[in-house]
């Protein structure tokens, strides 16, 4: 039997203390929020506090699920979208995001130019505490539930 295979991916939208929102920009996909890939045999709560870390020098606390994406279309994905608190650290690039930055919630809307990745952070600005579920497919992008 052929198992099925996913790329699975952690997304998390981090608020410090003044609640603004830590971004990430992508050498390609412009500015984002903190994401990566699950490695193959890694808890995902670890993957999150991985990717959040090494993208911008910054740890979490408090993640809470709010999001599931799946994502139809080849290479098919999921993507497990957190909420979390600042803990500690300072802001620091990495070499896949040159610039880092804590952004006031009223801003980063505009700065959000990938669709995918916009659509992603509405979501999790629009979170009410209830776990959502949402699909999408590319070429073209559409939002399929």
């Amino acid at each position: 039997m052929v198992h099925p295979r996913h790329i699975l991916v952690v997304n998390c939208l981090v608020r410090n203390a003044e609640q603004h929102l830590l971004l990430v920009r992508h050498k390609i996909r412009g500015w984002e929020l903190p994401q990566g890939r699950v490695e193959e045999g890694e808890a995902l709560l670890e993957a999150l506090q991985r990717e959040v870390f090494e993208e911008t020098g910054v740890t979490i606390e408090a993640p809470r699920p709010a999001v599931v994406w799946s994502k139809i279309s080849e290479p098919a994905a999921v993507i497990f979208c957190f909420l979390a608190d600042y803990a500690s650290g300072k802001l620091v690039p990495s070499e896949e995001t040159p610039d880092v930055a804590w952004v006031p919630e009223k801003n980063v809307l505009p700065m959000i130019s990938h669709p995918v990745n916009r659509d992603r952070l509405t979501a999790l600005l629009e979170h009410e505490g209830e776990l959502q579920f949402r699909s999408y497919a590319t070429n073209p992008y559409r939002i399929l539930s």
